[in-house]
């Protein structure tokens, strides 16, 4: 995330540094000055990701065909203007930075209770100043790029670092994204995204040489002067004693200036003062608490591109750590080749992640803290994912059957991430044992098409209802699956929601980017923005479950835009709970009748057989009403009552499936912070959660 205060700094204390360019100018004199290569952007894409967002609804969970067409805006200008781009994304959280990356997911719930503090109270979607990425959107941006024909990369290391270093070895025009890093790295030109016009493709471009010229420092002493100020990997709180001793030396040379920008000026004085060598760092360690100068050491050194040294360091060869990791990771090389490959090129999620180092990470997603009905995304699907890691480290058990953890850093209230959450991968229940990664990644033919589907099917508890899915289109049969799941596992899901679900993925279809874009909605309801963040990290681990088995789906057909639009499904919701006839949920559209029965039918099916009773219960006193000659839906009622189990009260569903043992070993603690009804033992034993372990 860059310098704390650097970015204000260059903009206001250093003006001379932030020229106004144009970009179409700048690439047709790159390309007089280098005729045989493209003139190339490389973009730091999350860093790129609030300013593409740019549609007016973001609570909903995402309006994904308006995103979509940003998108392929942002590039069709860009290649109006001759520019290649090339985007990177982070495909790992590296341990030296995982503690700011845990600082600033506690940070971000408090955000989200905010929002949905204003959700209740309000009725409406927050100003834009409360705005919050909607679920999910990284991860799915790097699928719609690749679908829009881009060169996508993701990291093996922390992505800023491979930006750079790309930018410099390709002889890039520049780099396009919101980090102050980009200015400490000796690398190609540094483009802000946030003031980009896009019309008029006129950006800022940020000097490091005329910041250099300011602070009178050379661009060597940038790593230094950077950690210096506290970064990533040194935090503000261990440099405090440091700044003092720097501002006492060096007094303010204008009353104008605010602490961060004396701190600056006086830390870049301090330095420029200092003999240019390692010795000089050797003794400035005197000046920080103790242990801090290793940190030190580290944050130069991550700093330097390949072949870049520093005279602050000693020689040495810091590149050679990734590979060995990598060696030591995976037996077989092949298989662990091909997930890396695919992982570069961002085709699939998570999977290298498990293989490379068993580590994976989910940032936070907008869940409402105090629904007690309505349980995080990462413990609703956790037990996906101990499938698939079952699937993924099938060659890795131990003479006892016994497979190794996995560590997994997920958001969900209640979790302080002090530490990751050991979770043990539990076997598919399948017939002949798990396949192979060899079979399934590398064996063609009709047979493995098969395995691989009834594999993915199986990771969600489905993989006897083969046919039924097979008959069934694949997005919807996505949808189906993904329902299914959350109805067996979620006891709170009621016939309206499904209801609400099964027509918002019929009227989608068809439906134009501008007539998603054109309706309003009279109010938000927060439980549907609830809803609609667990369908959505539902996508992500149907995403996953598809690269593990060896792809049976087509990713194209997993996105959410093709089976998820945040303002429609607010509206089918209000619809369906407002208790409107079928006729009306389906926008007067009686073709869809028939497809609407036979989707319900096949999910209350799965439903039953799983012994789940979907009971009705409508929320809908608090909607506004809109009705327009619809009646409060008694015949829609009676017509679908086929449809489900007659409603009588069930205890013992939710996360442990039946006849399974718990998969929280350890203290029977109730998670703190989730608001858990203590009056449902039942319930609360459902969610348990031990502090290391998580088995079934």
């Amino acid at each position: 995330m860059g310098v704390k205060g650097l970015q204000w700094f260059v903009a206001n204390a250093c003006p001379n540094a932030c020229t106004m360019v144009n970009l179409k100018e700048m690439a047709e004199k790159h390309h007089i000055d280098h005729p045989d290569s493209p003139p190339v952007i490389v973009v730091d894409a999350m860093g790129c990701i609030r300013q593409w967002y740019t549609s007016e609804s973001w609570v909903c969970g995402g309006q994904w065909q308006e995103y979509l067409a940003n998108l392929q805006h942002f590039i069709k200008t860009f290649m109006a203007a001759g520019i290649k781009l090339v985007f990177y994304f982070d495909g790992v959280v590296e341990q030296k930075k995982r503690n700011e990356w845990v600082k600033r997911r506690l940070k971000n719930n408090k955000e989200i209770t905010r929002i949905f503090q204003f959700l209740k109270s309000n009725r409406q979607q927050p100003g834009r100043g409360m705005f919050f990425i909607p679920s999910g959107l990284a991860t799915f941006t790097r699928f719609a790029l690749k679908s829009l024909g881009q060169e996508t990369i993701c990291s093996l290391q922390e992505a800023d670092y491979e930006v750079a270093s790309f930018g410099l070895q390709n002889n890039c025009m520049g780099i396009l994204g919101q980090d102050t890093d980009y200015l400490i790295y000796n690398t190609s030109p540094y483009f802000s995204i946030s003031k980009l016009c896009l019309d008029r493709m006129v950006t800022v471009m940020y000097s490091r040489e005329i910041l250099c010229h300011t602070l009178g420092l050379n661009i060597m002493d940038l790593p230094l002067f950077a950690c210096l100020l506290g970064n990533d990997i040194l935090p503000e709180d261990i440099l405090e004693g440091f700044w003092q001793k720097c501002v006492a030396s060096c007094p303010p040379k204008s009353q104008n200036y605010d602490k961060k920008t004396n701190i600056i000026l006086a830390v870049a004085n301090y330095i420029s003062k200092l003999p240019c060598s390692y010795d000089s760092l050797k003794d400035l360690k005197e000046m920080l608490p103790l242990a801090s100068d290793k940190l030190l050491y580290r944050g130069v050194e991550s700093y330097l591109l390949p072949g870049q040294q520093s005279p602050w360091l000693p020689p040495n060869d810091s590149q050679m750590h990734l590979v060995k990791q990598e060696i030591a990771t995976c037996a077989d090389q092949d298989i662990f080749q091909l997930a890396k490959e695919q992982h570069i090129r961002a085709e699939n999620y998570m999977v290298y992640n498990v293989l490379s180092k068993g580590e994976v990470e989910c940032s936070n997603t907008l869940e409402d803290e105090f629904d007690t009905e309505l349980p995080g995304q990462a413990l609703i699907y956790r037990p996906v994912r101990q499938h698939i890691y079952s699937v993924l480290l099938e060659s890795r058990k131990d003479s006892c059957g016994a497979y190794p953890v996995v560590k997994e850093w997920f958001v969900y209230f209640g979790n302080p991430m002090q530490q990751p959450d050991l979770v043990q991968p539990v076997q598919l229940d399948i017939p002949g044992g798990t396949p192979s990664l060899r079979t399934l990644w590398l064996t063609k033919g009709s047979e493995v098409k098969t395995l691989q589907y009834n594999t993915f099917l199986a990771c969600f508890h489905l993989q006897d209802m083969v046919g039924e899915f097979q008959l069934l289109d694949a997005p919807v049969a996505a949808v189906c699956c993904l329902l299914i799941y959350l109805t067996l596992q979620v006891d709170s899901l009621s016939l309206e929601d499904l209801n609400a679900f099964v027509a918002h993925t019929l009227c989608l279809q068809g439906k134009s980017v501008a007539q998603l874009a054109g309706f309003q909605l009279a109010q938000v309801d927060s439980r549907a923005v609830h809803l609609g963040s667990l369908f959505i990290r539902g996508l992500t681990t149907l995403i996953m479950a598809n690269g593990a088995c060896g792809f049976p789906l087509n990713m194209d057909d997993l996105m959410p835009w093709k089976v998820f639009d945040g303002k429609l499904f607010q509206k089918k919701y209000q619809q369906s709970h407002r208790g409107c006839s079928l006729d009306e949920l389906l926008e007067g559209n009686g073709s869809l009748h028939m497809q609407f029965q036979n989707l319900k039918s096949l999910i209350c099916k799965a439903c039953t057989v799983k012994k789940r009773t979907i009971q009705s219960r409508q929320r809908g006193n608090e909607f506004i009403t809109e009705m327009q000659g619809g009646g409060r839906g008694h015949d829609f009622q009676q017509a679908h009552a086929t449809y489900f189990i007659p409603p009588h009260h069930t205890q013992n569903r939710g996360f442990q499936r039946r006849g399974a043992q718990p998969y929280f070993h350890g203290s029977e603690a109730q998670p703190s912070g989730r608001g858990y009804r203590s009056g449902h033992r039942d319930q609360r034993r459902r969610f348990q959660l031990a502090p290391r372990l998580f088995v079934f």
